[in-house]
């Protein structure tokens, strides 16, 4: 008997009360987060232990990801969307940096001071909430 592993229930579970901002900013990915640190007050730090790599045409990518935990379960990951000509989410490829919020549950009011205190810096061009149903390749974002 072969036990076949439920890649889609992984990643329902994995999406559970999480939020998820796309951002367009083109600035490079450490100058951004410590952009965000220093003028919101984060702590984002780069995280190799959940880096991401796709193999794509016999070549591996490399998709940085900073992480950043608030006092309660709450953890922010920010995902660089883009490395040498691949893209994490091809289908939000507009969109240099994707912001997950995981750990416990962000509610509207919480989600939009954040998006309003994005978007106030002066390197962010756009920042929008992104649906999980439009995603067409989410099991990129799980670790």
């Amino acid at each position: 008997m072969k036990l076949k592993l439920d890649n889609e229930a992984i990643t329902d579970d994995f999406f559970t009360d999480t939020r998820l901002l796309g951002i367009i900013a083109p600035i490079k990915n450490y100058q951004f987060c410590w952009q965000l640190n220093n003028l919101l007050g984060y702590r984002f730090r780069l995280n190799t232990d959940i880096d991401k790599q796709l193999h794509k045409k016999t070549r591996q990518y490399f998709f940085s990801v900073y992480q950043h935990t608030e006092d309660s379960f709450l953890n922010y990951y920010l995902y660089h969307n883009y490395c040498d000509g691949e893209y994490l989410l091809p289908e939000f490829k507009h969109m240099d940096f994707l912001w997950l919020m995981k750990g416990d549950f962000v509610d509207d009011i919480k989600c939009a001071s954040i998006t309003a205190s994005v978007k106030s810096m002066s390197c962010v061009q756009l920042i929008a909430e992104l649906s999980y149903e439009k995603m067409k390749n989410k099991e990129h974002l799980v670790f």
